[in-house]
């Protein structure tokens, strides 16, 4: 998921499309926000303090020009969407959903939230990452955390008045572990909380002057991955110290996914697509096709998803070769395979929210979006 963060009227904050390709001296610093906000387009419009009129709603995550941030799929029928106008969640599969966050005096009011996560120890346990729509936000920026699977939310840890977080990952020695990445702080900038995101304290010095993202090893405490544009690097000890991974990388890398312990690590980049079966040690491609977002069946971890700007694709051997799904109308967003039922993917699409389910078995999409 590569995001960029764009900051354009000094009272309206904007998102657009992060071009992964571009190589330009701006690159360096663009890049710092990679992961940051993924459905955004250049024509988004966010609601200033000076409009009156409140846009029609086209649905029931609101006007067309909302669009979805994360999508998340967690045990018992549970969806959550992180989008620029709000958090919604079901816990019925889709049948039904609500706004449990960042809606009219809820928590997070007027701001967008991004980087939504689950916990791989306790699914119960979220975060969420906040920025303002407008610079006259009601709710506080920062880190939020959610203990009873999106349902309610509380502040943890205010950003207000310091530098941005980035991006988080959930810990894997405990629920209450969390991660963050502040990227002015450059090397110095992978912190970790062990009280749910309430306080953080530095972890070792980066190898690599900027990352794009953190993987947590589930099963495996203390031990995460980084990575970004200078390749990949592994920890042991919480971010203590570090070792760079060799692989034939050239060029950016982008995401890494995996479905738990004992499983394959999925990372991609310029270069296509690269596995590891030893917990991070080393990568051998498998792909060179480009696919920005990866994600990985719970159930069946040789089923892998990918999405580019032409489609949805499958791939059932570990990400060797693919195969398209069903083209689907819409701005493609995120992907989150149904933690139970393997054949199950879920897809959020943009400007209007909405999301779509695909069943390998009848192989059809079917819309969840509620209705208006």
């Amino acid at each position: 998921m590569n995001r960029d963060y764009q900051r354009g009227n000094p009272n309206t904050y904007t998102c657009r499309p992060f071009r992964k390709r571009q190589k330009l001296l701006l690159f360096s610093f663009v890049s710092l926000l990679v992961l940051f906000v993924s459905a955004c387009g250049s024509d988004a419009t966010t609601t200033t303090p000076q409009q009156t009129t409140t846009p029609q709603r086209v649905n029931g995550f609101g006007a067309a020009s909302n669009h979805g941030h994360s999508l998340i799929a967690l045990p018992n029928n549970v969806l959550l969407m992180a989008t620029h106008y709000g958090i919604f969640r079901t816990s019925n599969g889709g049948e039904n959903w609500s706004e449990v966050a960042a809606g009219p005096g809820q928590p997070m009011e007027t701001l967008m939230t991004y980087a939504l996560v689950s916990s791989p120890i306790d699914p119960q346990r979220l975060y969420v990452l906040t920025q303002p729509i407008t610079n006259t936000h009601k709710g506080t920026l920062g880190l939020y955390t959610s203990a009873n699977q999106g349902q309610s939310w509380q502040l943890a840890f205010s950003t207000e008045g310091q530098n941005n977080i980035f991006t988080e990952a959930a810990g894997n020695d405990a629920a209450n572990e969390v991660y963050i990445y502040q990227s002015e702080d450059g090397a110095q900038g992978l912190k970790i909380s062990t009280d749910a995101g309430k306080t953080f304290k530095s972890t070792g010095k980066l190898p690599f002057p900027t990352i794009h993202g953190i993987l947590p090893l589930p099963g495996v405490p203390g031990t995460l991955l980084i990575y970004g544009d200078n390749g990949v690097a592994r920890s042991t000890d919480r971010g203590a110290t570090w070792k760079t991974v060799a692989g034939n990388f050239n060029g950016s890398l982008f995401y890494a996914a995996t479905a738990g312990a004992n499983t394959p690590i999925y990372i991609t980049g310029d270069s296509g697509v690269f596995v590891s079966k030893d917990e991070g040690k080393t990568f051998t491609q498998v792909n060179s096709a480009f696919y920005p977002g990866l994600s990985v069946s719970p159930q069946q971890p040789q089923i892998v998803y990918g999405k580019n700007a032409r489609g949805i694709y499958r791939s059932d051997d570990g990400g060797h070769t693919w195969k398209a799904l069903p083209l689907i109308k819409g701005n493609l967003q995120d992907l989150a395979p149904d933690p139970a039922h393997a054949n199950l993917l879920y897809l959020s699409l943009s400007y209007p929210s909405q999301v779509e389910r695909y069943d390998q078995g009848t192989q059809q999409w079917s819309s969840l979006t509620p209705k208006a």
